[in-house]
């Protein structure tokens, strides 16, 4: 847990943040891994955990936007290591990128086997999840911008920015007709 703390991935709760800033929308889910959500040999199915990490960052986004939000696409799932019967595992989301019409969303889970006391709490998978708010009759609204705070959110904010960047040249360079 110490070196988790040092490295950010577990931010304390802060009472009455302000709206728009990433301690404001952000959202945990804590889950015991029981055998229905487990392969024949005692692992965790990848679409059970993949199903976990995009509720927690559908309500991350709906807690930033106050709207009805989608999910527009997902970032690569890094499944890490897999994930066992018993544990009980932490799903983690936090704001890390807006734009005018999408966020973006890092998802962490984290497997803490309680039963087993040979082994410590471990990254189990990540990703990062981009929404995008909607209206009542289903169209695109503006999304408000995040307000970074600290250093490390506003790395992550540059980040997110650059992979924005990345998808879009991607998207528009498909979008021109091929000879």
């Amino acid at each position: 847990m110490q070196t988790k703390w040092r490295n950010g991935d577990i931010t304390q709760p802060i009472l009455n943040p302000e709206p728009n800033t990433v301690s404001y929308s952000q959202s945990s889910l804590i889950h015991l891994v029981g055998p229905s959500d487990c392969t024949l040999h005692g692992f965790v199915h990848g679409g059970v955990t993949m199903k976990l990490m995009d509720e927690v960052a559908g309500i991350v986004a709906a807690r930033h936007c106050k709207t009805n939000i989608v999910t527009a696409s997902v970032d690569a799932i890094n499944f890490h290591d897999k994930i066992r019967k018993g544990c009980v595992i932490t799903i983690s989301g936090r704001m890390t990128f807006t734009s005018n019409k999408s966020m973006e969303i890092e998802v962490l889970v984290d497997a803490d086997p309680v039963v087993d006391n040979s082994q410590e709490r471990y990254r189990a998978a990540s990703a990062f999840f981009t929404y995008v708010s909607l209206s009542q009759d289903g169209r695109s609204l503006p999304v408000p911008q995040l307000v970074p705070e600290t250093e490390d959110e506003k790395k992550r904010f540059e980040e997110g920015k650059g992979r924005y960047l990345q998808m879009k040249a991607k998207r528009q360079g498909q979008a021109e007709p091929q000879p």
